[in-house]
């Protein structure tokens, strides 16, 4: 794809932290369940190791810490999530009118399990949009930073990843989309980048531009 205003043959988008404003919720979630278990991590702490990645990716870290998190720690984390977001999701302001207003494939691509994606997206009333165009961690062998699930993606939506445009939030899933060879957008308008510089931390990772609102998708693109 061109440089400037792109013209992609498919658009990926995330979807904690660039379809609904879940990063927050998840974060404090996740500290407080592992509270629960015995394990220390403030939501900040949540936010910079697991934005963007597996609930796979909590248990690799803390297994290379030499401490195994318990058997029940998952079921009660998923517990705790879907509850919250029930109550408390919402979606990023605008998004679902750049979504319906696109006149290319798209998809979502995420690394959380199609159960909370599926909560999302029907609590937030955007699961119409997405139909059955959603791809998750669970069917790859390698979730994100790793370019596999993006890669699965466009292989379902028969696009080049050199054709594809990613949205993404997270550092991890901007260097997911670079790695496999695809144009990324880093967005910082969901509110775990309150107080914090992610155009510097989205731009460091690779992202080929970083937006804030919705209303700018393709202002300056």
């Amino acid at each position: 794809m061109e440089q400037g205003r792109p013209n992609p043959d498919l658009i990926i988008f995330d979807c904690d932290g660039v379809l609904v404003d879940s990063e927050l919720l998840s974060c404090r979630c996740l500290s407080e369940v592992l509270g629960e278990f015995g394990f220390a991590l403030s939501e900040a702490q949540a936010l910079e190791l697991f934005l963007g990645r597996s609930t796979k990716a909590i248990e690799q870290h803390y297994r290379g810490l030499g401490q195994i998190v318990p058997d029940g720690f998952l079921p009660r984390l998923k517990s705790r999530v879907l509850q919250t977001f029930a109550a408390a999701l919402e979606p990023i302001p605008g998004v679902g009118g750049v979504v319906s207003g696109l006149t290319v494939p798209f998809c979502l691509a995420s690394s959380s399990d199609i159960d909370r994606v599926s909560l999302s997206l029907d609590v937030t009333g955007l699961r119409p949009l997405f139909d059955d165009r959603i791809y998750t961690a669970q069917m790859v062998r390698h979730g994100k930073p790793a370019p596999d699930l993006f890669l699965h993606a466009a292989e379902q939506m028969r696009a080049a990843p050199a054709r594809t445009l990613v949205i993404e939030d997270s550092v991890s899933g901007v260097q997911a989309g670079k790695a496999a060879g695809m144009t990324v957008w880093g967005f910082v308008g969901g509110g775990h980048y309150s107080g914090r510089d992610g155009q510097a931390i989205l731009s460091a990772a690779g992202a080929d531009r970083v937006f804030g609102r919705m209303s700018d998708f393709w202002k300056g693109a």
